[in-house]
C-alpha cells in the first residue's frame, strides 16, 4: 500500500482519488488499485463470515478463512494455531475428534491426553483416564485399571486392601459410610437395588434368587406362586394342597366357603376342597364314586385329603 502525494487513478475502475484521506492505493503486479476494487478482484472471502480477507488467510477444507473464524465445529475453539482433524466432513480440534471417534467405537477417551483408551480405563472422579498417567499415593507404583479411589487419592489394589476398607459390589468404589452386607458382598446403601426395578431397598426386606436381590413385588411377579382360586400372585404364606397353591384366605370349602387349613379334613371334588360336613351331604352314589377315585389315587398326590373309608 502506498501513500501518493499526487493524484492516483485506479487501474480497475479508472476512478481518480484525490485528497489526503483518499490517496491510499494497493499495488499488485505493477498496477495500482483502490481498496474496494483490489478486494473484489484478488482478496479471498471467508468461508464462515463471507467477508473479504486482507490479512492472514487460513486455507482448509477447500475454503478460505479468517484465523478467528476457523473454529472447531463442536467446541468452538479457534483452530488457526492448533491444527485440525477432518471428521465426517467437519473440521474439529483433536480432542473433539478423539471423543467422536471413541464414541463410534464404544470406547472411553482419556481426559488427560485426550486419546482413545483401548484397554480398561481407570475411573477417577467420574472421569476416564489411561491408568499409566497415575501412581499410587502410598507406594508410588504405576497404577492399573484396578486402582482404588479413597478420599480423593488413588491407591494400587494391594495398598488399598491393606487399609481394610470395604469395596461396593456395584460400583467397585470404597465404602466410607454405612455398609450393606448381602449376597456375599458389601454395598453402598444406594447401590443395593432390586435386580428388576433398580430401586434401592434402603433397609427394606429383599428376596434372593440365583445370586440376585429382588423387592417383594418383583420377586413374587417373577418367581412367586399364583393362587389357584383368585389367580393373583401369593405375597404372603402359601397353602399347598391338591397339587395347587392357594392364598390362605382363598383356601376354603368350595361348597359352604368355610375357611380351611391343612389341619382340617377335606375331600377333593372338581379339583377343589370340600369340607367333611359338606361331603356328608353328598348323594350316596356320588360319595361311592369319590371313594373309588380316592382308593385309586396315590396317597402322595393327596397327602392331606380325607380318607373316605373313615368318612
Amino acid at each position: 500500500m502506498e501513500n501518493h502525494a499526487e493524484l492516483s487513478r485506479c487501474k480497475s475502475s479508472s476512478v481518480i482519488h484525490e485528497g489526503p484521506s483518499l490517496l491510499f492505493c494497493l499495488q499488485f503486479e505493477g498496477r495500482k488499485y483502490c481498496e474496494h476494487d483490489f478486494q473484489m478482484l484478488f482478496a479471498p472471502c471467508c468461508g464462515e463470515c463471507g467477508e473479504f480477507i486482507t490479512g492472514r488467510v487460513i486455507k482448509a477444507m477447500n475454503n478460505n478463512w479468517h484465523p478467528e473464524c476457523f473454529r472447531c465445529e463442536l467446541c468452538d475453539v479457534t483452530l488457526a494455531d492448533l491444527g485440525f482433524v477432518k471428521n465426517a466432513g467437519r473440521h474439529l480440534c483433536r480432542p473433539c475428534h478423539n471423543r467422536e471417534k471413541a464414541k463410534g467405537l464404544g470406547k472411553y477417551i482419556c481426559q488427560k491426553c485426550h486419546l482413545i483408551i483401548d484397554e480398561q480405563p481407570l475411573m477417577f472422579r467420574n472421569d476416564s483416564y489411561h491408568p499409566d498417567h497415575f501412581n499410587c499415593t502410598h507406594c508410588g507404583k504405576e497404577l492399573t485399571a484396578e486402582a482404588r479411589e479413597l478420599k480423593g487419592e488413588l491407591y494400587c489394589l494391594p495398598c488399598h486392601d491393606k487399609m481394610g476398607i470395604p469395596i461396593c459390589g456395584a460400583c467397585r468404589r470404597p465404602i466410607e459410610g454405612r455398609v450393606v452386607n448381602a449376597l456375599g458382598k458389601q454395598w453402598h446403601v444406594e447401590h443395593f437395588v432390586c435386580a428388576k426395578c433398580e430401586k434401592p431397598f434402603l433397609g427394606h426386606r429383599h428376596y434372593e434368587k440365583k445370586g440376585l436381590a429382588y423387592c417383594e413385588t418383583h420377586y413374587n411377579q417373577l418367581f412367586g406362586d399364583v393362587c389357584y382360586n383368585c389367580s393373583h400372585v401369593i405375597e404372603g404364606d402359601v397353602v399347598s394342597a391338591l397339587n395347587k397353591a392357594w392364598c390362605v384366605n382363598c383356601f376354603s370349602c368350595s361348597t359352604c366357603n368355610v375357611k380351611l387349613t391343612l389341619k382340617n379334613k377335606f375331600v377333593e371334588f372338581d379339583m377343589k376342597p370340600v369340607c367333611k360336613k359338606c361331603y356328608e351331604k353328598f348323594p350316596l352314589e356320588l360319595k361311592k364314586r369319590l371313594k373309588k377315585l380316592s382308593e385309586l389315587a396315590s396317597k402322595k398326590i393327596h397327602p392331606k385329603a380325607l380318607d373316605l373309608n373313615s368318612a
